[in-house]
C-alpha cells in the first residue's frame, strides 16, 4: 500500500470492533485501491458484530436498510469520503429474484462467508489491521494477484455472479476502464451470455454506472468494450447506429468512432457531465439525416441537430437523468452548429446565437465545438476562425460603455435641476461619462449630483462642446477594449 496510509478515522473504528471482542477487516474497493496507491472514494468494514452490536459501540449512527449495513458518522473528519464509513456484518445470500438484491441475508460469523459473495476477485481481499498497520491478508481467491496483474475477474463462476446481480455486467466494464484493467476471457465470455440480463434492471442503475464510465479517463474505450461484449444496446442502443457510417469529407471517420473520439476529447479536457454526454449524442441523429448530394458528391446532414435533440431528450428521458441536466443537453445539442464562416458572419448574429443557448451556456458550447473538431480528427482544438469566433461572442457578451454606467441618469438631472427634457441633459450625461472613464472613482451619485447642478448652468454651445470630447473619449475607450479583447484570443 504504497504512499497510502490508513485514515485515522478508520483504524479508530476498527479497534473499537476489536477492543469489544469482534473482529474487523477493510474489504472491497477501498482495500483494492490502497494496494494500487489510489485514494478510496469510499471505506467499507466488514465484522462479525451484529447490526444491534455495532450501534451500540459508537456514537453517531445510521440504520436503514435490510442488509445490516450501519453507517457510523464522522462529523469532525475533514475528508468527505471518511465522513460515513459503512460497517457491514458478514453476511450470505439467497437468490437474486429481481437480479439486482439477494431474497435473504443472513449474518455469519466467517468472513470466507462474506468473501464468497463478492462481485470481483479485486473487491475480495480483507486486510486487518494492528496499531495503524497492515495485520493480515486474506485473499482467498487469488485477488491480490489479479491486483498485480490488473485482471478483473469474478469470484467463483462468473455465470452464477452475473446472475446474482445483472449491474454486475456493467461494473465489470466500468471497473476495467476506471482501473485501466483488463476483463478475463471467462468473464467477457460470461458477460456476452448474459447480457440480456440487462433488461431486468432499472434504468436509475443503468444511468448510474454510464454516468461512471463516461467519467472515467477512459470513455472511448469503456463503450467501444460495451459495443464489442453486446452491452451497450442496454445503455444507449442508438449510438450503434453510426457504426460504419460514413460521412462527408470533413470527416475522417464515421459516426460512431466520430462520436467516440469527441467524447474522448471532452474527457482529455476532464469537461463536467452535461458536456461529456452533449460530446457523446451531438451527432446522434446523423445515420437518419444522411442523404447523398449528387450535386457535391458527398453526405448531407440537415437538420441531425434539430432531430438530435429530440432523440438526445428522449434518450436522457429514458435513463432517468435529472430535468435540468436534460434541458442542458438538449439544448447544447440542438444549437452545436453555431458555428460559421467569421468572414461574414454579423456581431447580432452571434448576439442571437447567445440568446438562443443562454449566456450561462455559450462557452460551453465553444468547448463542445472544440471537442467536435478533434472528433473529426483535425489536429488542433482552436483554429483561427473558432479564435475569431470566441472573441466575437466576448465582444458581444461585453458591456459596452455607455452613459447607463452612471450612477445618474436623465431624469435625476432633470428633478434636481428643474430642467424639461432636451437634446441639453444628452450633452450634460456624455459631459459627465468622459470625467468618470478619466477618473472611475468619481462614478457615485453624491459628485455626480453636485457636478450637473454646475453643469446645467452653462451656455448650449459650451456644453455641446464638452459633449463631443466626451463622446470621443467613449469611442476611443470602447476601441480600446475591443483591441484588448482580439489580442486576448490573438485574432484581428
Amino acid at each position: 500500500m504504497r504512499n497510502s496510509p490508513i485514515p485515522k478515522e478508520i483504524v479508530t473504528i476498527i479497534e473499537t470492533l476489536e477492543k469489544a471482542g469482534f473482529q474487523a477487516y477493510m474489504v472491497g474497493g477501498c482495500t483494492r485501491d490502497l494496494f494500487l496507491g489510489r485514494k478510496p472514494i469510499d471505506w467499507d468494514i466488514t465484522t462479525n458484530a451484529r447490526p444491534e452490536q455495532i450501534l451500540h459501540l459508537f456514537s453517531k449512527t445510521f440504520y436503514e436498510n435490510e442488509f445490516g449495513t450501519v453507517g457510523v458518522v464522522n462529523e469532525d473528519s475533514q475528508d468527505e469520503t471518511l465522513k460515513i464509513v459503512e460497517v457491514t456484518p458478514y453476511r450470505t445470500e439467497s437468490v437474486y429474484t429481481d437480479r439486482r438484491h439477494p431474497d435473504q441475508v443472513r449474518f455469519s460469523d466467517k468472513i470466507e462467508d462474506d468473501l464468497k459473495r463478492r462481485d470481483f476477485t479485486i473487491n475480495a481481499v480483507a486486510v486487518s489491521l494492528s496499531k495503524g498497520s497492515i495485520k493480515d491478508i486474506i485473499d482467498l481467491y487469488g485477488g491480490f494477484a489479479d491486483i498485480k496483474d490488473k485482471v478483473i475477474r469474478t469470484v467463483g463462476n462468473p455465470a452464477e455472479r452475473f446472475a446474482e446481480d445483472a449491474l454486475r455486467l456493467l461494473r465489470a466494464v466500468r471497473l476495467s476502464s476506471e482501473l485501466g484493467f483488463m476483463i478475463n476471457l471467462e468473464t467477457k465470455r460470461a458477460i456476452i451470455s448474459n447480457a440480456d440480463l440487462l433488461k431486468e434492471i432499472s434504468q436509475e442503475r443503468v444511468r448510474d454506472e454510464f454516468i461512471k464510465m463516461i467519467m472515467s479517463p477512459e470513455p472511448k474505450k469503456t463503450l467501444d468494450l460495451c459495443h464489442e461484449l453486446g452491452i451497450l444496446k442496454y445503455i444507449i442502443p442508438e449510438l450503434e447506429k453510426g457504426i460504419g457510417i460514413e460521412q462527408n469529407k470533413a470527416h475522417t471517420f464515421d459516426v460512431w468512432e466520430h462520436l467516440l473520439r469527441t467524447v474522448q476529447h471532452s474527457a482529455d479536457k476532464k469537461l463536467p457531465l452535461e458536456l461529456r454526454i452533449t460530446a457523446l449524442l451531438h451527432d446522434i441523429a446523423k445515420p437518419e439525416t444522411r442523404r447523398f448530394s449528387r450535386e457535391t458528391g458527398q453526405f448531407t446532414f440537415y437538420g441531425h441537430e434539430v432531430v438530435g435533440s429530440r432523440e438526445t431528450q428522449k434518450i436522457l428521458e429514458r435513463l432517468k437523468f435529472p430535468r435540468k441536466t436534460v434541458e442542458k443537453v438538449t439544448k447544447l445539442v440542438r444549437w452545436h452548429m453555431f458555428f460559421s464562416d467569421t468572414e461574414t458572419i454579423t456581431l447580432s448574429a452571434v448576439r442571437r446565437m447567445i440568446v438562443n443557448v443562454g449566456e450561462e451556456n455559450i462557452w460551453d458550447l465553444v468547448n463542445i465545438r472544440m471537442c467536435d473538431r478533434i472528433g473529426t480528427g483535425r489536429p488542433k482544438e482552436s483554429p483561427y476562425r473558432l479564435r475569431k469566433y470566441e472573441s466575437m461572442i466576448e465582444e458581444a457578451l461585453h458591456d459596452p460603455i455607455s452613459v447607463g454606467m452612471l450612477k445618474i441618469d436623465g431624469n435625476r438631472i432633470m428633478e434636481i435641476s428643474k430642467t424639461n427634457a432636451g437634446p441639453k441633459i444628452g450633452w450634460l450625461l456624455n459631459t459627465l461619462l468622459e470625467e468618470v472613464l478619466e477618473k472611475p472613482e468619481l462614478n457615485t451619485k453624491e459628485y455626480l449630483e453636485k457636478r450637473a447642478l454646475e453643469l446645467i448652468n452653462l451656455p448650449e454651445n459650451e456644453l455641446r462642446k464638452l459633449a463631443d470630447i466626451g463622446k470621443k473619449v467613449r469611442e476611443e475607450k470602447e476601441a480600446e477594449n475591443i483591441k484588448e479583447i482580439q489580442k486576448k484570443y490573438h485574432v484581428s
